[in-house]
């Protein structure tokens, strides 16, 4: 029978070990606090392309196929949950509950006929500077690869 005494048991880590671990661990925390802004950044960006390009398209088309054309730049998206003026006994929504704001707390833009989508519709966020027509505009339309 062998004595339990002669068995050796590792219980922890060695001091070595505890540093490295430590290391290691202020290494990955360095990183994510200093990609933070631009972890948000890029989520809020997201946000908006996702609308622009996805949410807002199928209630848009749903509208159309009712009234017969897109809602005018004057009606603008709140067409889309409030009766127009006119045609409304074409009108068969609202086709969204309400209209949400970008993630900078602004309205979402729309034109229609569209200027950048001669043959449909512009929607878009002012993006965080909040100013429309500038680069950082986030749109349903495919930005210039040249600049």
């Amino acid at each position: 029978m062998q004595s339990t005494q002669n068995k050796k048991c590792r219980r922890g880590f060695s001091l070595l070990e505890i540093v490295i671990a430590i290391a290691l661990l202020a290494l990955v925390m360095g990183a994510v606090i200093s990609n933070v802004e631009g972890i948000f950044g890029s989520s809020q960006k997201n946000v908006a392309e996702m609308f622009v390009n996805e949410t807002v398209m199928t209630p848009l088309m749903q509208y159309r196929l009712h009234m017969g054309s897109y809602p005018s730049t004057e009606e603008g998206l709140k067409a889309l949950y409030k009766a127009p003026d006119k045609n409304t006994q074409r009108w068969q929504g609202p086709y969204v509950k309400s209209m949400p704001e970008d993630p900078w707390k602004e309205a979402y833009m729309y034109r229609f006929p569209g200027v950048k989508n001669t043959n449909g519709y512009d929607v878009w966020s002012k993006g965080p500077d909040k100013t429309d027509g500038t680069d950082d505009d986030i749109g349903n339309w495919k930005k210039d690869e040249d600049k």
